[in-house]
């Protein structure tokens, strides 16, 4: 396991950070414990939550994933010996997260006692890394990388006065750091200008999809990344399974996602299957596990700080981890990148 700095903070993370969105819903306590004790076993010292969590979001069962986390902790005695990351909702007509039933925003109170709350299930007394899980203002889509830009309007509450609450979590000793989630260049920008301007917590990392049927970070925001170290923390680097082929030829396996809840529509768009089937085959004209291949890729891109994995099954994470054995050669890559040029960023 290597460790990559994040941001321009003091912090050493692990190049793969152990994905938790499963624990409470398709994982047990018992299961996501495991899976932890695995991932730092392995080298990894980096875990991702979210207040959301786990997937796919609901009343009953939103927290679940920081308790389990939280539990763990307690149980491990190890808080000190991990990077914690977790998020705060973005503005969503979802209206359990906050007392009162009020729909999720981000201003003062409302990010304040999601905070609170966090910690609370987390067990802890920090958090290392606060992102925003998705922007406050409307944008084209959830992603914030369209390959197809709409002017989307609404409400939104000014950027600056979020840095001001996250600024007095940090001066609090709540939060270490902040990060960005599911954003664009623009908003990235707009982060760093105003922490540059008025002496505010400058954002360290950005969480977005990045795979090899999604490679719009690429497009501008890969430069912010390395010239601003603002980090891609990746997420979805197997395309929510489908880069592993379980799902090619229509194939439904029991127990995935796909069969248990139907949303994964991101990844089923006119040409996924195409690309998708071009990258599966590839690794198996070279003798490499689709996975594997897919997480490797991803590893190797300069801007990118951690992929995050994540699995239900211990066979998927030992699977997942053992892809940092895999080297993306100068032919692999150009062969990757043929493929690209023909098939695009079909699941932005």
């Amino acid at each position: 396991m290597n460790y990559r700095r994040l941001g321009r903070t003091d912090l050493m993370v692990s190049e793969l950070c152990l994905g938790t969105m499963t624990f409470g819903e398709q994982n047990t306590e018992a299961e996501g414990h495991a899976q932890m004790d695995y991932a730092v076993e392995r080298g990894i010292n980096f875990f991702d939550t979210a207040e959301l969590y786990p997937i796919p979001p609901k009343a009953e069962t939103q927290g679940a994933t920081e308790r389990i986390i939280g539990s763990w902790f307690k149980a491990r005695g190890n808080r000190d010996k991990i990077i914690l990351a977790t998020k705060v909702v973005g503005r969503t007509d979802m209206d359990w997260f906050r007392d009162g039933r009020r729909k999720g925003e981000l201003n003062r109170e409302q990010i304040e006692e999601a905070v609170n709350k966090s910690l609370k299930r987390l067990q802890t007394d920090y958090i290392d890394l606060y992102q925003l899980h998705w922007p406050d203002r409307p944008v084209t889509q959830f992603g914030s990388n369209p390959t197809i830009f709409r002017v989307a309007e609404g409400p939104e509450n000014p950027i600056e006065e979020i840095l001001e609450v996250l600024g007095d979590l940090v001066k609090a000793g709540k939060i270490r750091y902040i990060g960005l989630s599911n954003e664009s260049a623009w908003g990235t920008m707009t982060f760093l200008h105003h922490a540059s301007v008025r002496g505010l917590p400058r954002v360290q990392s950005i969480q977005n999809a990045y795979s090899l049927v999604n490679r719009t970070f690429e497009v501008n925001l890969a430069e912010i990344a390395m010239r601003e170290n603002v980090g891609l923390l990746a997420y979805s680097p197997l395309a929510q399974g489908y880069l592993t082929g379980k799902y090619r030829n229509g194939a439904l396996p029991p127990g995935s996602r796909k069969q248990l809840f139907d949303r994964l529509q991101r990844y089923e768009k006119p040409g996924a299957a195409e690309a998708i089937d071009a990258y599966v085959s590839l690794a198996e004209e070279l003798g490499l596990d689709p996975a594997q291949m897919a997480i490797a890729f991803v590893v190797s891109r300069p801007f990118v700080t951690s992929a995050i994995i994540g699995a239900t099954t211990m066979e998927q994470l030992r699977t997942d981890i053992d892809a940092l054995g895999v080297k993306i050669t100068e032919e692999i890559e150009a062969r990757i990148d043929a493929i690209h040029q023909r098939q695009g960023n079909p699941c932005p």
